[in-house]
Order: structure tokens, then sequence, then C-alpha cells
């Protein structure tokens, strides 16, 4: 008798389990409307200008963080453009220049972390085609209480459009770095010494890196621009990502490596120039990004690259994110149709 009631029992909870979740799932497919205010992806702004406060990358030859400015620009379907500019904070967020002014024995004075590029992306295929896009269902009446945190958001699926980008690119780049020299010429078995013998053993010593290039690779970039207002209340939903991955080959041909300046303790204390000429460099690297920003005249954007740059042998890997907060962007059209009485 026990054991039935049991039975009764566990399929009593079952059945209004069951029909608890059947009731939850056809409120969460309730079929809605909406009305369309607009989905083109090709309407979106030419000028996007990036203030990026926050950049952090671990670099092998010299960890660094800092802010930067950037900027992209849309040439109708044909191309679009792009700069970047990025600088560590201060010798606290650039590694080896803050090791280097508190130990270095030698003249030279390290230079702090700089990074410049400008390229641009023409486009081999772009092309609209159909798509879904998920939306989440926002509406303010979830904002009482603590409902909107204490349930799974609604969403919903409609039809729309999306720009696919298929693009080849071309840019140049530089960069300026300090490095650590001491530890480098040691992994590398060289011996860093002039006319009258090697650089003291007992010392800490660095040197200043130019290196100067180019990239060329390709890109895929997604483009969704769409509102819709649906009804029963929920808020305006968008969609307004311009998403962009790519991968390139980076070629350096110039890279210059100070030649340290140190000066002899003993009498008559003259200056010692020392040639960091022997030290092998790599002058091939490669990366790949990713790219996210909003077609909104005030938005945010992100980035993140991973790849092995053109540096001191051995010492090339790094990876890189960045936010840009705010971003502004524009059309660039300002004129203003006129119609007659």
């Amino acid at each position: 008798m026990k054991l039935k009631k049991y039975h009764i029992l566990f399929a009593i909870l079952f059945l209004g389990t069951v029909h608890q979740s059947n009731a939850q799932l056809s409120v969460a497919n309730e079929a809605i409307t909406y009305e369309e205010l607009y989905d083109d992806p090709y309407a979106i702004n030419k000028l996007f200008v990036h203030l990026q406060p926050l950049y952090a990358e671990v670099f092998a030859t010299n960890l660094n963080a800092g802010f930067g400015l950037g900027a992209n620009y849309y040439y109708k379907s044909k191309a679009d453009f792009f700069v970047n500019f990025r600088q560590a904070y201060a010798k606290q967020f650039d590694f080896v220049r803050d090791i280097a002014e508190k130990n270095s024995a030698i003249e030279n004075k390290a230079n702090g972390f700089t990074y410049f590029e400008l390229g641009g992306t023409y486009h081999i295929k772009d092309e609209e085609s159909d798509t879904e896009t998920k939306l989440i269902l926002y509406s303010k009446r979830y904002q009482k209480g603590n409902r909107w945190a204490a349930q799974v958001p609604e969403h919903t699926i409609i039809p729309s459009k999306v720009r696919k980008i298929i693009g080849a690119r071309l840019g140049g780049f530089a960069y300026d770095t300090s490095f650590d020299l001491k530890n480098v010429a040691k992994e590398q078995g060289v011996i860093i010494a002039d006319a009258q013998g090697p650089l003291p053993s007992d010392i800490y010593y660095h040197s200043n890196m130019t290196v100067k290039g180019l990239f060329l690779g390709g890109s895929m970039g997604w483009i969704k621009n769409l509102a819709i207002k649906p009804d029963k209340g929920y808020g305006v939903l968008s969609d307004d990502l311009i998403l962009t991955a790519f991968a390139d080959l980076i070629i350096a041909p110039s890279m210059m490596i100070d030649d340290i300046q140190y000066r002899n303790p003993l009498p008559p204390q003259q200056i010692r120039k020392f040639s960091a000429q022997e030290i092998q460099t790599r002058k091939i690297g490669f990366r790949l990004g990713l790219e996210g920003k909003f077609n909104r005249e005030l938005g945010w954007a992100y980035g993140a690259e991973v790849g092995s740059r053109p540096s001191v042998k051995g010492k090339g890997f790094y990876t890189m994110i960045r936010i840009s907060l705010p971003v502004y962007s524009t059309n660039l059209d300002h004129s203003r149709e006129a119609f007659g009485k």
C-alpha cells in the first residue's frame, strides 16, 4: 500500500511539473507581431572615431598596457580604411622600460612602447543575403523587483538581412619598444663587446628597437543594421553589429636596434659604444584578429589579436585586447531636403 501511495504521489508531482513546463513553454513560444523600423546593412555610418581608454598586450619582447586612438572610414561598398595608435600609460605599465629605469647601468634611455598602423581593405565581394536574427525581448516591466535577473530572458527570431564582405587587406605599421638585451644575448649566445672587451656581466642593460613594415592579408566581415518595434509593451529591439575577422602576414624589412653606450667606471670614465647588431631578429610574422563595433552615433567597440610580431628571434609572440569607449560615428552627410510650399 505504501508503495502504491508513493507511485501515486510521484505521478501527481510529475504531471504538475509537465503542466508547469508546458505553460512556460507556451508563453515563451507565443507569437508576437512587430513593426519593422529598418533593415538595411548598407545604411551604416561612414566614419567611426575610437577613444581607447584601455589596451593590454602580452608581448614576449615587452609586456605593456595603455591607451589608444583609432578610426574607420567606409567608402561606399568598395573599400574601407583604418588607422590605429597605441601607447603605454607610463613606465609602470611598460615592463622592460620600468626595469631599465630602476636597474640599468648604461647611458641609454629606455623608450616607451608605441604602435601605429594605417591600412585599408578592398571589398572583393560585398553582397547582401537573407538570414535570421535572434533578439532578446525586453520590457520595462522587467525592471520591477529582480524579475530581469531572476528569469531566463525571452527571445524571438526574425528574418533579416546581413551584409557579407570578403576583403583583401594592405597597410603599413611601425612600433618602438625597449627590450631586455642582456637576457636576449644570453639566450642567443651572443657576447656584447667592443674592442676593449665585453660589457660587464654583473650589470643590467637593455636596448631600444624600432620596427617598420607592411602587412598583407584577408578579412571576412558581417554587418547587420536592423530595428523592430514589437507589440505587447516590448521596447525597440535592434541588432547593428559590424564584425570583422582577419588574418595578416607581417613583413618588417626595417629593424633597428640601438647601440649600447656604457660609461667606464674607471678613469678617465670615457663612454664606450657596444654594437647589438649580432642579435638575431625575425622579420616575418603573422596575426589573427577580431573586431566588433556598432552602427550608432555614440557606442563602444572591442578588438583582439594573437600572433607572432617581427621582433628579436624567439620573442615575437603576442596577444592583445582593446576596448574603445566611447566610439563616435557619423555618415558625414549634413544636407537637408527642401520642399516648396
